[in-house]
C-alpha cells in the first residue's frame, strides 16, 4: 500500500468512526432516589439521542427499575388517606418528598417508553411487558400525585386552623366570660369541631362538654382543683343542655376541604347563645 492510499485509509476509517460516535451519541445516567427507592435512567429525549441505539440489555434494566420504583411509591403511599393506618405518617412524608420531583421523572420515562415503540426490538423481549406495565404505573401514579396534592394542602389548612384556635378561643373568652366566672354558672363562650367530628364546648367556668368522633353521648369534664363546694354547684345536665342549644353555625368547624378553609370563621361578637341566657338566669 503507498502512501497516498495509506492516508485516505486513515482518513476513511476515522470518518466511520467518528460517524458511529455520532451515531451512538451517549446519554448520561441519571439517579433518582424517594425514600429508600433508586432508580438508575436516561433522558433520551431531552439530550435529542435515538433510544434504538441503546444496548436492549441496559434499556430493559432501565425501564425496569423505574416501573419497580413506581410500584414502590404505590405501594409505600396507600394508606395516604387512612389516618388511622400506622403507615398513614410515612405514606404521607413520601408523597410530599415526592411532590417536587417526581412529576418530571415520570414524563422522562413515559417518553421513553413513547419512543421505545418505534424500535425494531420493541415487540420483543421483555419490552411488550415492561411498556404495558409501565403506562399503567404512570397513570396510577400521576392520580397518587394529585390526591396527595389535594390531601397535602387540606392537611396544611388543618394545621393552620388548629394553630389559630388557641386565639379565637381567647378572644370568645374575653368577649363572653366576666373577670371571675361563677361555678356552676353553664356560661359557654366557645365551640369547636375537629374534622374527625370530635366536638368541645367550653364554659366560662373551666368546665368542657366533649362529644367523640363515633357520635357517643357527650359528657362533662370538670376542671383540676376543683373544690368540694364548687362541686356542689355543678349539674352536669344543666351543662349538656347549654352544649345541645349553641347554635350549630357558631360553632369554629376544623376545614375537612380546602373549599371550607376559604369560608369566613364564625364571629365571637355574635349574638349569644341562647343557652347563656337561660343558664344565668337559673344560678
Amino acid at each position: 500500500m503507498n502512501f497516498v492510499s495509506r492516508k485516505l485509509w486513515i482518513v476513511g476509517g476515522l470518518s466511520l468512526a467518528l460517524g458511529a460516535c455520532g451515531a451512538g451519541k451517549v446519554v448520561p445516567v441519571q439517579r433518582y432516589s424517594l425514600g429508600v427507592s433508586r432508580a438508575d435512567y436516561r433522558d433520551y429525549t431531552g439530550a435529542k439521542s435515538n433510544i434504538c441505539d441503546a444496548e436492549p440489555r441496559w434499556l430493559t434494566d432501565e425501564l425496569s427499575a423505574m416501573n419497580g420504583l413506581m410500584t414502590r411509591f404505590l405501594s409505600e403511599t396507600e394508606q395516604v388517606k387512612n389516618p388511622q393506618s400506622v403507615d398513614y405518617s410515612r405514606s404521607v412524608e413520601l408523597l410530599k418528598e415526592a411532590a417536587g420531583s417526581l412529576d418530571k421523572v415520570l414524563k422522562v420515562h413515559q417518553n421513553n417508553l413513547q419512543a421505545m415503540q418505534k424500535c425494531g426490538f420493541a415487540r420483543s423481549g421483555a419490552f411488550p411487558d415492561i411498556a404495558k406495565r409501565g403506562t399503567e404505573l404512570l397513570e396510577q401514579s400521576r392520580a397518587r400525585l394529585a390526591g396527595g396534592g389535594q390531601l397535602l394542602a387540606l392537611e396544611e389548612v388543618q394545621r393552620k386552623w388548629k394553630e389559630e384556635a388557641p386565639q379565637r378561643e381567647q378572644t370568645a373568652r374575653q368577649t363572653w366570660c366576666a373577670k371571675t366566672p361563677e361555678v356552676g354558672s353553664t356560661d359557654l363562650y366557645y365551640a369547636r369541631k375537629f374534622a374527625d367530628g370530635r366536638t368541645e364546648w367550653l364554659f366560662c367556668d373551666g368546665h368542657v362538654v366533649q362529644s367523640a368522633a363515633n357520635g357517643g353521648e357527650p359528657t362533662l369534664v370538670s376542671p383540676e382543683g376543683l373544690s368540694a363546694k364548687d362541686r356542689r354547684k355543678v349539674k352536669p345536665p344543666r351543662y349538656l343542655e347549654a352544649a345541645q342549644s349553641y347554635p350549630a353555625e357558631e360553632i369554629d368547624k376544623q376545614p375537612k376541604s380546602v373549599a371550607d378553609a376559604a369560608a369566613p370563621a364564625p364571629a365571637p361578637a355574635a349574638a349569644p347563645a341562647p343557652a347563656q341566657s337561660t343558664a344565668a338566669g337559673g344560678n
